[in-house]
């Protein structure tokens, strides 16, 4: 069952499979509280399993409103099973009921097939984020 969970929520998944476990008050992004800023997690009976973020945040050079997508997380376990896919089909489909014009995102190359499975396209060349690893730019037109 997806369902919109808050910031509080997520940090346990952002630590265990985005920061190697790193202690979870450390694994907040700026913005996660804005009034705009929405969360959603996958749960399996009764326990989170997939989670991502989302903050409104336009993409320079992309017309319309805008959300970038943050903290995309499956636990291990669950991975390959579509989970991922899910949570974030649910995103675009509420996205859209909110008239917004796109989602990006930041994503890790190792995730870079899931995203394109999905329709996104790579706008970036490959860069680093300190700490974290190399990413690309990644863009989905939802109206």
């Amino acid at each position: 069952m997806i369902r919109f969970i808050g910031t509080d929520e997520t940090l346990a998944l952002r630590s265990e499979i985005l920061r190697e476990g790193i202690p979870a008050d450390y694994c907040r992004f700026e913005g996660d509280d804005d009034k705009y800023t929405f969360h959603l997690g996958y749960y399996h009976q009764d326990e989170l399993i997939c989670i991502g973020s989302f903050h409104k945040q336009p993409k320079e050079g992309y017309p319309g409103e805008g959300y970038q997508l943050r903290g995309m997380a499956t636990r291990l376990d669950y991975q390959g099973m579509g989970i991922g896919n899910q949570l974030l089909n649910f995103s675009i489909v509420y996205l859209r009921g909110q008239k917004i014009n796109y989602i990006w995102c930041n994503a890790r190359i190792n995730a870079l097939r899931f995203y394109l499975g999905l329709g996104f396209e790579i706008i970036s060349d490959q860069f680093e984020i300190a700490g974290v690893g190399p990413h690309r730019e990644m863009y989905l037109k939802i109206q």
